[in-house]
């Protein structure tokens, strides 16, 4: 299965999306900031970030900005799941170089079909 970093500075939304992940058979890592998910995703990139907008130190949007500038990391999938649902902000999301974007909040069921679509774009 995959390696996913989950980027969520609220602790029991991220310990919930990580037990749900590796239920599935995921190997899960967690961060609560964008600049700490940056270190991690340089230093051993995953197959996949969920990556949320709203975070501590750098926003979700820079996050995937950078992430998309560097050639180390930047064909890792990124999924943006965020509470923001407005037009412009899926925009900016996909601007910035989201694969895909999900609103919070959302049921496991939906999560797992865009992880999938996610992963299934080569």
């Amino acid at each position: 299965m995959a390696r996913i970093l989950v980027v969520e500075d609220e602790i029991d939304i991220a310990a919930n999306l990580a037990a749900l992940l590796t239920a599935k058979g995921h190997e899960v890592s967690t961060c609560l900031d964008g600049a700490e998910a940056l270190e991690l995703a340089r230093k051993s990139p995953p197959d996949l970030v969920l990556l949320d907008v709203m975070l501590p130190r750098l926003s979700g949007f820079d996050v995937c900005a950078f992430l998309r500038a560097d050639p180390k990391t930047q064909k890792i999938k990124i999924l943006m799941v965020t509470g923001l649902g407005r037009g412009c902000d899926v925009e900016k999301a996909f601007a910035s170089g989201a694969d895909d974007y999900l609103i919070k909040p959302f049921d496991s069921e939906r999560l797992f079909k865009k992880i999938a679509k996610v992963l299934a774009v080569p």
